[in-house]
């Protein structure tokens, strides 16, 4: 079972991302701040999570947080300053975004950059032990999901709404056989020797 906060009567907003490890597209980070008093027992990390259940969860979270956001932080200033940061500055643009001020901050992971004079805890799997951080991870997953589906329109050879721009062997291949697009982060190591041993006649 999660739990519901860490220090007792402060509202708490949780903050987590996703597609940090993705070859393509942004990285989305969520702040959300949830009643001290709801649970669910489905909500957890959302990579434990199938798709359905994300996304019944996402509706759910939206209807009943106290508020919520996220942000987008594209991949060429991911490739300016690095994904941990764009991670973090993502979670900042999501925390500035809300509609009320929380008192504390609970981030997944281990590393976050202080946010004016709010204090924070980075908590490491946050998102398996905190509801508020599980939340985040699910409205970050969703809406990173459904941003690649709509962009595997403009690029379906990559197969986005499949992979996520995630480091696929089929990602991998497409890269190799067709090069980048604009989308790419050219920072991250696109392309390794195995996939292309295994992947340079199949297409």
């Amino acid at each position: 079972m999660l739990q519901r906060f860490l220090e007792i009567n402060e509202l708490e907003a949780g903050c987590d991302e996703a597609g940090r490890g993705c070859l393509a597209g942004p990285v989305c980070s969520a702040a959300v701040i949830m009643p001290s008093d709801y649970h669910n027992s489905e909500l957890n990390d959302s990579k434990k999570l199938s798709s359905r259940v994300r996304d019944k969860l996402r509706k759910e979270i939206e209807k009943v947080a106290i508020s919520y956001a996220v942000a987008f932080i594209d991949n060429h200033v991911i490739d300016e300053i690095n994904i941990l940061k764009a991670s973090i500055i993502g979670m900042h643009h999501a925390l500035d975004k809300l509609t009320v001020r929380p008192h504390h901050i609970l981030v997944d992971g281990n590393k976050f950059f202080s946010y004016g004079d709010i204090p924070h805890s980075c908590i490491v799997k946050g998102d398996s032990k905190f509801i508020s951080i599980a939340a985040a991870s699910v409205l970050a997953k969703t809406c990173r999901d459904e941003l690649m589906v709509d962009l595997h329109n403009r690029h379906s050879i990559y197969g986005w709404n499949k992979n996520k721009g995630y480091p696929t062997r089929y990602h991998r291949a497409a890269i190799m056989n067709y090069g980048i697009t604009d989308l790419h982060r050219r920072s991250f190591h696109l392309i390794d020797t195995q996939t292309e041993l295994e992947f340079k006649h199949e297409y």
